[in-house]
């Protein structure tokens, strides 16, 4: 949890380009996890997330060159600063604790099927 903001300040041009950087892996997945390796909320929504069968992309931020710049364009995009940051079909869900919650609300599994990244079998029924 928390920021891992570089002492460099972005430019306005550079945190432009890292947050399209980040809109870009967004919009390439059905569900993005954005987390730190040693971070306990991060694992607690991928356990979550493997327990309800999804298919998700994590970028562990704390192991990419440019993982600090990517939170802080997060940060800069979705006014969250710590990790995880989730996003489902596009969509901003949040942290550990509004993905827990949206799951004990019971949305969180139909938000997940409809981003195709649980396989709907209703269908079948």
């Amino acid at each position: 949890m928390g920021s891992m903001f570089s002492g460099n300040r972005m430019s306005k041009e550079e945190m432009e380009v890292v947050v399209n950087k980040a809109k870009e892996i967004v919009s390439a997945y059905p569900v993005v996890v954005f987390s730190k390796t040693y971070c306990g909320y991060c694992q607690r929504v991928k356990q979550l997330l493997t327990q309800l069968g999804a298919t998700f992309k994590v970028l562990e931020l704390d192991e990419m060159s440019d993982g600090g710049e990517i939170q802080s364009a997060l940060s800069e995009w979705t006014g969250q600063t710590t990790v995880p940051n989730v996003f489902i079909k596009g969509n901003h869900i949040g942290g550990c604790d509004r993905v827990m919650e949206t799951n004990k609300q019971g949305k969180l599994v139909p938000l997940l099927t409809e981003a195709g990244a649980i396989a709907d079998n209703s269908s079948q029924l």
